[in-house]
């Protein structure tokens, strides 16, 4: 006798929303999955059909949960902004992500970052970056007529989706947005804003003892039978 096992329904497909692995393998890689992902969400913020999202299941395939990659970071143009355990693309309309970054950690193969080149060509992303904290060495590559092809050099390169600059000149790698300003860190964030404050601040000081020197002056003019009204 055959015993026949039932083909699961799409429904009854699990597709996982995590691997158990930690995000990143070092504070380096952290903050760098950090400072791009949150400074590329930053300058869409306003744009509710661009989904940025970092460390992401990413499912291309309606019915292959084998089939899976979290990128490091991920930018999705025209599909909206919103919660998602997993990036499904059958539910995406079909979108795939366009723009990719991934951040070297020591424990990287180049097995394992063959594999994920292979994925993201194999499966429509745009624009792939790699770039490696320790030795600050970007690389990157450009969808041609076929396929994924390695950008000859990385200095100074600006990204045709995001119109981002790449700055290697320093001892580590600076990116800028379309309007010139450098990317921040959240530390780097939270001192403009209070240096911002302590200068608001001592704007509001300086103008309330202007006001009080002004008081006073009014104060001996009238003193002297003088309307300073007048005298405007």
């Amino acid at each position: 006798m055959v015993t026949q096992i039932p083909i699961p329904t799409q429904q009854q497909i699990i597709y996982p929303e995590s691997d158990g692995k930690p995000i990143a393998n070092n504070t380096d890689q952290f903050r760098w999955i950090l400072v791009i992902q949150q400074n590329i969400e930053w300058m869409y913020a306003n744009d509710e059909n661009v989904f940025v999202a970092g460390d992401l299941f990413w499912y291309p395939v309606q019915g292959r949960p084998n089939i899976v990659n979290a990128a490091d970071v991920m930018v999705v143009f025209g599909t909206p902004k919103r919660r998602r355990s997993s990036y499904q693309q059958w539910n995406e309309s079909g979108i795939a992500p366009q723009v990719v970054f991934e951040i070297l950690s020591p424990s990287n193969s180049q097995d394992e970052m063959d594999t994920k080149l292979l994925f993201y060509d194999r499966h429509q992303v745009e624009e792939y970056y790699i770039y490696n904290p320790t030795n600050n060495q970007l690389r990157g590559w450009l969808r041609g007529e076929d396929g994924l092809d390695a950008i000859a050099s990385m200095e100074n390169y600006a990204s045709p989706r995001l119109a981002i600059r790449f700055d290697l000149s320093g001892d580590q790698l600076q990116i800028y947005r379309p309007d010139g300003t450098r990317f921040f860190s959240y530390v780097e964030i939270c001192q403009l804003l209070e240096q911002a404050e302590q200068r608001a601040e001592l704007a509001e000081t300086a103008l309330g003892e202007e006001r009080r020197r002004s008081q006073i002056l009014a104060e001996r003019l009238r003193e002297m039978g003088i309307n300073p009204d007048e005298l405007s």
